[in-house]
């Protein structure tokens, strides 16, 4: 008994400790506070440390409404970055989704709907409206989330989110995988995007969704998406790419823009701290949440080179404190959707850590938007998250209503 004392103490010192071993600084240097957006006050979100003139002219790229003349389509989901970035900024979350299908075949390994598991919402003819077959039953929406902060992340050393991972308690260890970068060649680097943790970069990141959710081609994703697996070649008026390279950039103009407004933003900031938020907040760590939602993490020092040599870490970005509460590693909670990308098989049912910085401005919660409040998300956990959970419904309604608060200070 003794010894297993000892046992549960050591992995309680690893799951609130070890996070904050992250916060160190970096080779030497004294490691600052990243600027907050305060996300109320409808102010730019600029992190100052960008010419303001660049940063005004890429929010209006990420805000820019596209046309079938620009090469919208054949098949897409939205017209703009911003309709599904917004909520209550410029690249913050909101109520869009998008719809992600598939099936298993008779060995249990899972297959895309024909043409990929993306099923578009929309298309520019009605003849090419890409629908849901009953032949795949594998069904999920995916929420939109902020984007506010993400050149942070983007700027955490991989060997600091896998030793993080690495210190967790077995039973709620997150699994980290390698994803190809775009604009490196596709050399690999641990992934941090995405629902399933698809990309390693923000220019990956936004050449995919300008295909798949725009339906626009680029240099690094040059192919036209097909409707339920049929070309749409018939309906596409616009050359490939349709995002031209941007003069000494491989990546396209448009996705560039879109990369450097991201990298130019704030960190979502704290509402308002109460002594009920205060006691929500010991709670969150005493019930175990920070397993998963790591309190925070410190960036590379600028002039580091990442992203395979494709980046430089500006002085904006680094030697940073971030609070995104995410340990961007892997899970399954018990709710995977079940859609296998980019990981092995076992990743299936396994979804990223959702960030909970700035979720007090989001009402649909969860990976598909199934819970409305933050206590019906929290109870949707189980699975590796079963310990936690447990701790949470044993406490007091108080207590639990402290947690809850402390949550909606994000």
């Amino acid at each position: 008994m003794k010894h297993l004392k000892v046992v549960v103490l050591l992995l309680f010192l690893a799951a609130v400790v070890s996070p904050l071993m992250f916060s160190r600084s970096v080779e030497g240097q004294a490691a600052t506070e990243a600027p907050t957006t305060d996300m109320d006050a409808r102010t730019d979100d600029l992190n100052n440390g960008f010419d303001a003139a660049n940063f005004d002219a890429n929010k209006d790229t990420f805000e820019e409404r596209e046309a079938i003349a620009d090469g919208l389509g054949p098949l897409y989901n939205a017209q703009a970055c911003v309709e599904c970035h917004q909520s209550p900024d410029t690249g913050a979350a909101s109520q869009i989704s998008e719809f992600r299908a598939g099936h298993l075949d008779a060995f249990g390994n899972f297959v895309n709907a024909p043409g990929g598991s993306l099923i578009n919402d929309r298309a520019i003819a009605s003849a090419i409206q890409e629908r849901i077959s009953s032949n795949d039953p594998i069904r999920t929406f995916r929420m939109s989330l902020s984007t506010l902060g993400d050149g942070f992340v983007e700027c955490i050393d991989s060997n600091v989110l896998i030793a993080n991972v690495n210190a967790q308690p077995s039973g709620q260890r997150g699994s980290l995988f390698s994803v190809p970068v775009l604009e490196a060649n596709n050399a690999t680097r641990t992934g941090r995007f995405g629902w399933k943790n698809q990309h390693a970069s923000l220019i990956s990141f936004s050449a995919d969704a300008y295909l798949n959710e725009m339906g626009i081609t680029s240099p690094f994703q040059p192919t036209e998406n097909t409707s339920n697996g049929n070309s749409v070649a018939a309906f596409d008026g616009v050359a490939d790419p349709e995002d031209a390279a941007a003069a000494g950039a491989p990546a396209g103009v448009d996705v560039t823009a879109f990369a450097t407004f991201m990298r130019g933003t704030r960190a979502p900031g704290r509402g308002p701290i109460t002594a009920q938020v205060q006691t929500g907040d010991s709670l969150f760590n005493q019930i175990g949440c920070n397993i998963c939602h790591t309190r925070q993490f410190t960036t590379l020092a600028a002039g580091t080179s990442i992203n395979q040599g494709a980046f430089i870490v500006p002085a904006a970005l680094g030697n940073k404190i971030i609070h995104p509460f995410s340990d961007f590693a892997m899970h399954d909670v018990g709710t995977g959707d079940g859609i296998l990308q980019n990981g092995p098989t076992s990743s299936r049912n396994q979804m990223r850590t959702a960030p909970l910085w700035g979720v007090r401005a989001r009402i649909r919660l969860m990976h598909d938007g199934s819970a409305l409040t933050v206590n019906d998300a929290i109870l949707a956990h189980f699975g590796q998250a079963n310990p936690i959970i447990n701790n949470y419904i044993n406490l007091s309604t108080a207590n639990k209503q402290a947690v809850i608060a402390f949550v909606l200070s994000l």
